[in-house]
C-alpha cells in the first residue's frame, strides 16, 4: 500500500478521483474528436506509427458484433457493463481488490468501463480514435477508456504475479 494512503478514506477518495479522472479525460477526448473531426477522417500524428481517426464501434472490443443489426445489442452491452462496474465498486469498497496495484488497476478499469458505457448510453456506440500501427500492421482502433482498461488489467496481473507464492506442498 502507498504509505500516504494508509487511511481507508483517503485511499477510497484517491481511487474515486482516479476513476473520475479517467472518465473525464476519456469523455473530453471523445468530445474533441466528435466535435472537431468528421466521421471517417484520419490524421497522421507519427508517420508509420500513430494516426488519429474518427470511428465508432457499436460492438465490443476488436469490433466483435459491430455488424449486428440486433436492437438488443446496445442494451445488453450497457447492462453487462453496469454489472461489471458494480462488481468493481464492490471489490474496491470491500477491500477485496488486493494491494495498491490491484486497487489502482481496478480504479483504472472502473473509469474506462464507465467511459465506454457512457458512450453506449448516449450514442449506442463507442467513439474510437487512436490508430496505432507499425508500418502496415495495424492494431484495432481504440480510445483512452480502452487504454485505461488495459493498463488497469496489467496492474492487476502484476499484483497477482507479485503476490503469488508457490506452495511448499507442491515442491
Amino acid at each position: 500500500m502507498i504509505p500516504s494512503l494508509a487511511d481507508p478514506r483517503k485511499r477510497w477518495l484517491a481511487l474515486a478521483v482516479l476513476s473520475f479522472l479517467v472518465l473525464f479525460v476519456d469523455q473530453a477526448s471523445k468530445y474533441a474528436i466528435d466535435r472537431f473531426t468528421s466521421p471517417g477522417s484520419s490524421r497522421v500524428v507519427v508517420p508509420n506509427v500513430l494516426n488519429l481517426v474518427h470511428t465508432t464501434n457499436p460492438g465490443v472490443a476488436f469490433g466483435l458484433f459491430a455488424d449486428s443489426a440486433s436492437p438488443m445489442l446496445a442494451p445488453l452491452l450497457i447492462g453487462f457493463s453496469i454489472a461489471v462496474i458494480c462488481l468493481l465498486l464492490w471489490l474496491l469498497a470491500t477491500g477485496r481488490a488486493g494491494g495498491w496495484l490491484g486497487e489502482w488497476g481496478l480504479a483504472l478499469i472502473l473509469g474506462g468501463a464507465a467511459g465506454n458505457v457512457f458512450d453506449r448510453a448516449l450514442r449506442h456506440s463507442v467513439i474510437d480514435f487512436i490508430d496505432f500501427h507499425i508500418l502496415s500492421y495495424h492494431w484495432y482502433t481504440f480510445n483512452l477508456a480502452d487504454s485505461a482498461i488495459v493498463i488497469g488489467a496489467s496492474l492487476v496481473v502484476v499484483e497477482l504475479l507479485r503476490d503469488w507464492r508457490p506452495s511448499s506442498e507442491h515442491a
